[in-house]
């Protein structure tokens, strides 16, 4: 059944989202985010006011939303009308291999120098030799116990 036969009470029980899905899928055609809501607006019966106080949420909705696209910054459209095209570069590229490595032998020389602060520390690195609870020594104290 057509997105603009339903009655208005059918569609409020409908999100703004799926009502813009529909009306997309049903025009066959891209729209931008004003020309959507007032399509929207326009089946739901809303005022200019309600128009202009939701059409933020509205787009918010469609940005998260992953049923939608947005297609030159622009017009939206339903993603399962494009197609993703993934193109596989199988050539190697020496700058990047070189940027890779240098970051894994920078990661590597800070790892350690981090277990040198902590043989600092604590020694020879053994787990006895880590610090005691300090809770242990802490005590109750009662106001009148304070000297001020």
């Amino acid at each position: 059944m057509s997105i603009r036969k339903k009655d208005k009470l059918e569609l409020e029980l409908m999100s703004y989202t799926d009502i813009a899905y529909e009306i997309i899928k049903e025009d066959n055609k891209q729209y931008n985010t004003p020309n959507l809501f007032k399509e929207v607006c326009n089946l739901l019966e809303l005022s200019e006011s309600e128009f202009e106080a939701k059409i933020g949420d509205f787009f918010t909705a469609l940005s998260t939303d992953k049923r939608f696209i947005l297609i030159d910054s622009i017009d939206w459209d339903l993603k399962e009308n494009h197609v993703v095209k993934v193109i596989v570069d199988e050539g190697e590229d020496d700058t990047g291999e070189e940027i890779e490595d240098e970051s894994i032998e920078e990661d590597e020389e800070l790892q350690d120098e981090d277990d040198i602060d902590l043989e600092d520390d604590y020694g020879d690195g053994d787990i006895d030799d880590l610090p005691e609870d300090d809770l242990e020594d802490l005590s109750i104290v009662d106001e009148e116990d304070i000297e001020e």
